[in-house]
């Protein structure tokens, strides 16, 4: 009996200590405050499911822009497509998503519901009501999918960056276990900022790019995010979607990095079957985020499209 009673403190202990060193190594140690939110450029609009951060720029009487961003880096991502579409006498409108960058947290399920939910009322806060333009970069591929979906009358043209569209894959099961999860998740977190630069051909071009990505990690609520997030992943199929919009006019954009290693080029075949009337660019030289690496490409391109 007193050998049993050794065993359970011995794990008791191991359990304890593996906690605390948990607690210690977790990076989330912030909250995103009113204090923060009165600190960081940008603004913020407080909707349902709570803020959401945003920046708005160009005249008030230009045609809308909204750009969606990848999966886990905030909106940043989008900086100089941004600026050169405000510059141009267009009205461009980026935000984060919730549990990414200074957006707030929930603990709600991150499907898709979520996203085209949050972004139309974003739209409503800032009364844009008319048709936009919308672009998708990776993983914002799959919100403007979803949401020009449930809201055609929204949307007037579609722009494709390097987009990921969901196909339902099924999740390991040892990854549904919520302590391997949790583990895994804070591990990764260990590499998250430095592994971004994976996206790029060139990443010594963009030494700062961690930099820019590590204070987001710091806020509870991020990594719940990412992981309610990676659960749902499986569970949609955009095919329908997909299905649906080829079978409108409206105008299609899809820019692509040839070399891009995170989202390959050979994906681009399922759009280009869907709308073999958009407008293809491919950009040589160039990784997941072909409007950083070659904007003297990119750029031209999207406003040629948007002002046709």
């Amino acid at each position: 009996m007193r050998f049993f009673r050794w065993i359970a403190a011995g794990l008791l202990v191991i359990a304890v200590s593996a906690t605390i060193a948990f607690r210690l190594a977790d990076p989330e140690q912030l909250d995103i405050t009113p204090t923060v939110r009165s600190l960081v450029p940008g603004r913020f609009a407080h909707l349902s499911d709570g803020f959401t951060h945003y920046e708005l720029a160009g005249p008030a009487n230009g045609d809308v822009v909204v750009l969606a961003a990848g999966r886990s880096v905030p909106y940043y991502i989008w900086y100089p497509t941004f600026k050169v579409l405000a510059d141009s006498g267009l009205r461009v409108l980026r935000y984060d998503y919730y549990g990414r960058g200074y957006s707030d947290r929930p603990d709600v399920a991150y499907d898709e519901d979520l996203y085209v939910r949050q972004l139309a009322e974003l739209l409503d806060s800032l009364r844009i009501a008319g048709p936009i333009n919308l672009a998708g970069l990776s993983f914002g591929g799959s919100v403007v999918t979803s949401f020009t979906d449930r809201f055609p009358a929204r949307v007037k043209r579609l722009i494709y960056v390097d987009p990921y569209i969901r196909r339902r894959v099924p999740l390991p099961f040892v990854m549904r276990l919520p302590l391997v999860r949790d583990v895994a998740a804070l591990l990764g977190e260990r590499s998250a900022a430095d592994g971004q630069l994976a996206d790029f051909l060139h990443p010594t071009r963009f030494p700062d790019w961690p930099v820019r990505y590590r204070p987001q990690l710091h806020y509870r609520g991020f990594r719940r995010a990412r992981l309610a997030d990676a659960a749902d992943a499986p569970n949609l199929d955009q095919q329908g979607e997909i299905d649906r919009l080829s079978k409108s006019d409206r105008p299609v954009l899809i820019v692509w990095g040839k070399q891009d290693s995170t989202v390959p080029i050979i994906a681009s075949k399922q759009l280009l079957a869907a709308f073999p009337k958009s407008q293809f660019v491919v950009v040589d030289s160039a990784g997941h985020l072909p409007h950083w690496e070659d904007p003297r490409t990119v750029h031209p391109a999207l406003l040629a499209f948007l002002r046709r």
